[in-house]
């Protein structure tokens, strides 16, 4: 994929997760971190699928 390519996702959050409050606490690490709330999400979903296909290997 070159630089100008870019693959989109878009997230709905369940209210029954609302409580959590995802986005707030999202908003605030990647303010802490310095880093995009894109980044984190990404970041997220790349360990969860390791983690998870390690799992049926």
């Amino acid at each position: 994929m070159r630089k100008s390519e870019v693959a989109t996702l878009s997230i709905y959050i369940p209210k029954s997760k609302l409580d959590k409050k995802p986005i707030e606490r999202l908003e605030r690490l990647a303010k802490k971190l310095d880093r995009s709330i894109n980044y984190l999400v990404v970041d997220a979903i790349l360990h969860y699928l390791d983690r998870e296909e390690k799992k049926l290997k």
